[in-house]
């Protein structure tokens, strides 16, 4: 049974055929093993640093320019109502810039460090030529990629980031004297857990509780289809076993505005980072960062078309007994055979939740679909989460190439064959060895280049979005101003370029309120070289 159809006009996703303006952020885990006086502050920074030298030697730019917080509204909650400051987390008020900032870094001490410092200076935030961000998050490198319109390109671009990251982390060590590593997964073993988010363009004018509603419980099984898998249940992996998520056993609650403390499974936060008449930016953090491609097209892809059935009135009415407990009841059972209560008194498995919504987008969004998707990248991710759905429902092998918790348990079972067992430290090492991000040592990494794994993006393709923004968003405008015009950006943020020019006294700051303008096909020649930034700024404002 679905809600009744709110009309098309309220559809994100039917207004640009199936496309829908979403990023991805990944928190990457850091460490140094030979250099323990190093702290992840330190590394963190030495890697964002040496961003600026990868950029360049890939023919792009990355600028320096500090982050704009003039539209960051953190304690703004998509319920109606502000948080107070003073009840708020610390590590919420991310208006106030870097918890530790890069004049704090540069004091600290070491010998490693004071080389590295005295080669260039120490660089906590950056803008890079493909129009993403990368910056230091907490003591962890984080890479926010450009704005993309489909799960294809978020996908494609979320590969870039990978590779860039791994290549400053390279540089990083050589310039610290022992190697930096870095690992795509969310949590350490000891507790903490950081995060891989996303972003997606919804509707304002839709009620935020139609999406709380309609997001719940698909959000507690999409682990099924798109987890990343993790050895150890409980947070701090003290119990023996194998489960589907790596975040699985870190929320708490059901809605909420906090992302990590208390973490809610539906975040509140509203800020929209676009015109806030028109557009609500829904930020998910429950999701797991992916190194399969497939798991990644298939977490963003089916995402976005739930929430256009909830905008088209087509979601199916599902609700849980206990979201929070079944996540990990779910993530703890990889034979998919757990179930969990449902309206009605229903038991359902995480893989009989995936497919109602999965029916109900064939229905809306198919071949011969009512609402039928337009867009080939969309087409794309129902035809896969189809797939994977299947395979996973009969045990196929080609499940294991990609999914990626079905990945990584296939090659661990591998090593419980000669003898580990779940609770061994050498299966913990190894489960962290499918996480790093270093060319030749990841594991994840080399099912995909002995094709093992479906590689999905052409390698071309990736190395492209490593140095060129997405043409069809504002993303192409932020990318192609840093490349072109680097000293002449003072500050940025995703709806907003600064500028300082030496006959004007004061920076000229311009606004890029809607995700959609400012493409390829509307910049044509304003990006050339050669061009005064005062011609460029005029032309930006007309957009």
């Amino acid at each position: 049974m679905s809600q009744e159809p709110v009309g098309a006009a309220v559809s994100a996703g039917a207004e640009h055929g199936g496309r829908r303006i979403m990023g991805l952020e990944t928190e990457f885990g850091v460490l140094a093993p030979g250099a323990p006086d190093l702290s992840p502050s330190q590394l963190s920074a030495a890697v964002t640093t040496s961003m600026v030298d990868v950029a360049e030697e890939l023919g792009s730019r990355g600028a320096g320019a500090p982050w704009d917080y003039i539209s960051e509204r953190p304690l703004e909650d998509a319920r109606g109502f502000s948080q107070a400051r003073d009840a708020a987390d610390p590590t919420q008020l991310t208006d106030q810039g870097l918890v530790v900032d890069a004049r704090q870094i540069a004091l600290e001490d070491g010998d490693a460090w004071a080389a590295l410092k005295a080669e260039r200076d120490v660089l906590m935030n950056l803008v890079l030529g493909n129009g993403a961000r990368f910056y230091v998050d907490h003591a962890h490198p984080e890479y926010s990629s450009p704005e993309t319109s489909n799960s294809l390109d978020a996908t494609t671009w979320d590969l870039a980031g990978d590779r860039l990251a791994s290549r400053a982390a390279t540089l990083a060590g050589d310039r610290l004297g022992t190697p930096v590593l870095l690992h795509k997964n969310n949590t350490d073993g000891k507790g903490a857990s950081y995060g891989a988010h996303e972003n997606y363009l919804v509707p304002r004018e839709l009620p935020f509780q139609r999406f709380v509603d309609g997001l719940t419980p698909f959000f507690v099984s999409r682990q099924v289809t798109c987890g990343a898998g993790r050895v150890g249940l409980g947070r701090q992996g003290e119990r023996p076993g194998f489960q589907l998520s790596q975040r699985g056993d870190f929320f708490e609650k059901r809605v909420g505005l906090e992302t990590t403390i208390r973490r809610p499974l539906i975040n509140t936060r509203d800020e929209p980072h676009s015109d806030d008449t028109r557009f609500r930016r829904l930020h998910v953090i429950i999701g797991d960062a992916n190194l399969f491609p497939v798991s990644t097209l298939v977490r963003t892809g089916s995402t976005s078309l739930v929430l256009r059935l909830i905008e088209d009135g087509l979601v199916p009415q599902v609700s849980l007994a206990d979201p929070v407990g079944d996540l990990s009841r779910i993530s703890h059972d990889p034979t998919c055979e757990q179930t969990v209560v449902a309206d009605g008194g229903r038991r359902l498995t995480g893989l009989d939740l995936q497919e109602l919504y999965l029916e109900a987008a064939e229905g809306a969004y198919g071949p011969g679909g009512t609402h039928e998707v337009e867009h080939d990248a969309e087409r794309l991710s129902l035809s896969w989460w189809r797939r994977v759905v299947d395979a996973l429902r009969s045990g196929s092998e080609e499940a294991a190439r990609w999914v990626e918790w079905r990945g990584r348990l296939g090659l661990l079972q591998g090593y419980l064959d000669r003898g580990l067992t779940w609770d061994s430290p050498k299966l913990t090492l190894i489960d962290l060895q499918w996480a790093d991000l270093r060319p030749g040592k990841g594991l994840a990494n080399a099912l995909l280049q002995r094709d093992r794994a479906e590689t999905l993006v052409d390698h071309s393709t990736v190395e492209a979005a490593m140095v060129t923004p997405p043409a069809d968003t504002r993303a192409w405008t932020r990318g192609k101003t840093v490349t072109t015009f680097p000293d002449a950006v003072v500050s940025a943020n995703w709806d907003t370029l600064a500028f300082t020019l030496d006959c004007l006294p004061q920076m000229i700051r311009v606004g890029l309120p809607d995700p959609w303008k400012g493409g390829e096909a509307a910049t044509k020649g304003f990006f050339d070289p050669t061009r005064r930034v005062q011609e460029v700024i005029g032309q930006l404002r007309g957009l």
